[in-house]
């Protein structure tokens, strides 16, 4: 339990830090040096160090979403088996709990948007509000396929120690499918190109970045937080599926969870780079590509393996 809550603890530590990843990726793709890798740690600080800026049309409502949105993150970090380990909290089911945890952050971003009473944000919570949708169907494709091979439903189960080695023996060629799809998931959830560019200033091509731009000071660092830790969440997964060994020594295996981290962020760099935006009306095209390669793996499981 004691290595669990410090693991925990260092995951919500190095999240803004293997974000900073990606910018370095960026940067060598565009031929610079870019910012230090610890620049998200500098701009938390400036943040925080702010004031908050509130319109005189928000209610308590605005204040709550950083809140919910940090809360539900770090929360759901809980139930990651983070390096192989076992979480801090597991239960049967806990997976169902996750996603509606994770709903529930959504839910009060969103809310915050809306209650500003801009247009361009709630452009935004619209845009946020329907991409996710397809990223559920697909996510409940991926857990019927889970729960073909294990019988469980609780994260423990699938990436705790040898577990995700099981699940490579036990499926092979259709789990490659479901990594793919989770990367695809990964960029959706986290509004990373090709479905969305946090480093764009244009309200009207925005998703994320728009619903958050009456935010401020203490409450906007809340919310960079909050996508960092929701970020490292999805990349804990990716990793954990690519680099599935198990060792038996908890020195060697935080190595190659370290190490699949940094192959999981650098490919988040790479796509951002070599990619460009798509259009709004291509994103939910390329979103059910996901649901596509989940639901063929489900089949494919469900009359080859017995």
């Amino acid at each position: 339990m004691i290595e669990s809550i410090i693991l925990w603890f260092l995951a919500i530590l190095m999240a803004p830090f293997f974000s900073g990843v990606i910018l370095k990726v960026k940067a060598f793709f565009g031929g610079k040096k870019g910012p230090p890798l610890l620049i998200n740690y500098y701009t938390l600080v400036k943040l925080f160090k702010k004031g908050s800026v509130y319109s005189t049309s928000t209610t308590i409502m605005f204040k709550l979403g950083p809140i919910v949105s940090l809360g539900s993150a770090v929360t759901v970090l809980m139930f990651l088996p983070i390096a192989g380990h076992q979480p801090i909290f597991s239960f049967h089911g806990d997976i169902i709990f996750i996603l509606y945890i994770m709903g529930l952050g959504r839910f009060f971003t969103i809310a915050a948007a809306m209650d500003t009473a801009s247009p361009f944000e709630g452009m935004g919570a619209a845009r946020e509000a329907y991409f996710p949708i397809i990223c559920e169907a697909t996510t409940f494709m991926i857990l019927i396929f889970f729960y073909r091979l294990t019988g469980e439903l609780q994260l423990s189960a699938y990436f705790t120690g040898g577990n995700t080695m099981g699940l490579w023996n036990l499926a092979g060629a259709p789990l490659l499918f479901i990594v793919i799809s989770f990367f695809i998931i990964l960029l959706t959830e986290n509004s990373r190109v090709p479905i969305d560019d946090p480093a764009t200033h244009l309200e009207l091509t925005m998703i994320h970045e728009v619903m958050v731009l009456d935010h401020s000071g203490p409450d906007f660092g809340l919310i960079e937080l909050a996508s960092f830790c929701k970020l490292f969440f999805y990349s804990t997964i990716v990793s954990r599926l690519i680099l599935p060994f198990d060792f038996g020594s908890p020195a060697i295996g935080f190595c190659v969870f370290i190490a699949g981290l940094i192959i999981v962020y650098v490919a988040v760099g790479i796509t951002e780079s070599v990619i460009a935006r798509y259009r709004m009306d291509k994103v939910p095209q390329f979103v059910l590509t996901s649901f596509a390669l989940a639901f063929f793996a489900t089949i494919i499981t469900l009359e080859f393996i017995k």
